[in-house]
Order: C-alpha cells, then structure tokens, then sequence
C-alpha cells in the first residue's frame, strides 16, 4: 500500500506506539485522524504533524471504552475525509496484580478499552474499510497467545482481541480486506508506569529495564510495512515467536518457563 492520500485512523495516539505511528505514516504521506482522550496533546501532535509533513491531521477526543465516541470517531473521519483506508486500534492499558488481590473492576476495565474498544471502533469503520478494501489493525501482544502471571485482565482482554480479529479476518477473505494482528513484544512506552495495579490506581512505574527493549519508533516502522505488505501476522520479537511456538508445542514446559521469568522482574508478583 502506498500511503499517500490514504486516511489512517489511529486509536491511541497521543504516546508511545500510537504517536510513533502518526509520525511514520505522517512522513510517508498519509492524512492521519488522532483519537485519544488527551485532546490537548494530539492537537498539539497534529499540529506539528502538519507542519512538518504537510499532511492533513484532525484530532478527535475519544475513549474507546465508550460506543459514543467511536461512533462520533467514525463520523468525523468520514465528514472530514470520505473515506477510511487504515484503522490503527492501539490504545490500550494494561495491570500488574496477582488475581488473588485484583478488584474485579480491573479485569472489567482493561476488557473494555482493550477489547471493547477494538471492538467499537472496527464496527463503526467497518463500511469505510469494506469500500476502500483497506486494512484493520490491531495491537496485540504475546499476552494474547501466552497467558501471563500478573496480567490476568490484560491476557484475556488480549486473547479476547486475538480472537476476534481472526474471525472478522476469515469472514472477510472474499472482500479484500486486510486484517493484521501485531504483537509488539516489550516496547519502551508509558503503559507499565500506567498500569492498573489491585485497584484501578496506577502503579507509575514500570517493573522492567525499558533501556532493552525495543523503542516506540522501531515498532513503528514495522508496523506501517506490515500493513503495506497486507501481512496477516507480525510478531516482532524472537522471543515472542518462542513463546508462541513451546506454548503450542510444549505448553506444561512453557508454564515453568513463563514462570520463572516473571520471578525475576523487578518487584516480582511471585516468588520461587
């Protein structure tokens, strides 16, 4: 896919993966729609986006979690542009807290930005997309095929979208639409300091080494290809594919795995 001209929608867009993407697909000529709830802040990324790249970028408060304003998301696309080519579902949050101690609010909230959100937004873009025969994205994670200790809300939310994109994905193989489902693996971003801990506080901080992973940008990059390359899949880390592949093949291994690495994080949730 040629970016230039094309209307990319991205959910998620005033930090990390979601403004990396705007200033990618911004600088390969794309007309970007922003949504998130910061208004302020994707106005202000708009704004530079424009003048730096002289494209058109709109941005629209939106939390994902509420139908209303994927709708109105939807609707200001299609007044502003007439068209949706690339529907970005980023946004996204996410826990750290033993189900043991988690207040059950937590699970219900990551479900409904994580999941519902995704959910919302391909509904209402759903016709734009079919016309154009565009692409629908969204950002998953290695949490979506490997449950992980800690992230109950978060896996399900996750295995949740997984599922969902497949479907959508096999129901639209005769119509020329693209679903692609991401998984990122650990990136440098702002989501493990705003994680939901037991309750739906903030930890504000992150409980990994963020200098080691890979940065906002670099997903970025690989994501913008992947959807010109129409790909299907895009796990980005060879550790990911590991993890996919023993927890397919070897998954009372991948248990023990699994669990021994989230010993070892910093503050672990769970003791050897």
């Amino acid at each position: 896919m040629d970016f230039k001209n094309k209307v990319v929608v991205i959910t998620g867009a005033s930090s990390g993966i979601g403004k990396a993407c705007a200033y990618d697909l911004a600088s390969k000529g794309a007309d970007l729609v922003l949504a998130a709830r910061q208004l302020e802040v994707i106005e202000e990324i708009a704004i530079d986006l424009n003048a730096k790249f002289n494209v058109q970028v709109i941005a629209v408060k939106t939390d994902v979690s509420k139908e209303e304003d994927c709708i109105k998301l939807m609707e200001t696309t299609v007044s502003k542009f007439g068209r949706i080519d690339v529907l970005l579902n980023n946004a996204g949050i996410s826990m750290r807290s033993l189900f043991s101690n988690v207040d059950l609010t937590v699970l219900k909230q990551l479900m409904d930005v994580n999941f519902w959100g995704t959910v919302y937004c391909t509904k209402y873009a759903y016709p734009e997309i079919l016309k154009s025969k565009g692409t629908i994205v969204g950002v998953s994670s290695i949490a979506g095929y490997r449950g992980l200790p800690g992230r109950t809300g978060y896996s399900a939310s996750k295995f949740a979208m997984n599922g969902f994109m497949e479907s959508i994905r096999t129901e639209l193989l005769p119509l020329g639409v693209n679903v692609l489902v991401v998984c990122p693996g650990f990136t440098t971003s702002n989501i493990r300091v705003a994680a939901l801990s037991d309750t739906t506080a903030a930890h504000g901080e992150t409980s990994m080494d963020e200098g080691k992973m890979m940065t906002a940008e670099e997903v970025a990059s690989r994501i913008s290809q992947g959807i010109k390359d129409r790909k299907r899949t895009l796990i980005m880390t060879g550790q990911g594919k590991l993890t996919v592949w023993l927890n397919k093949l070897l998954p009372k291994l991948t248990d023990k795995l699994v669990y021994n690495h989230f010993t070892k994080e910093k503050n672990a949730l769970i003791k050897p």
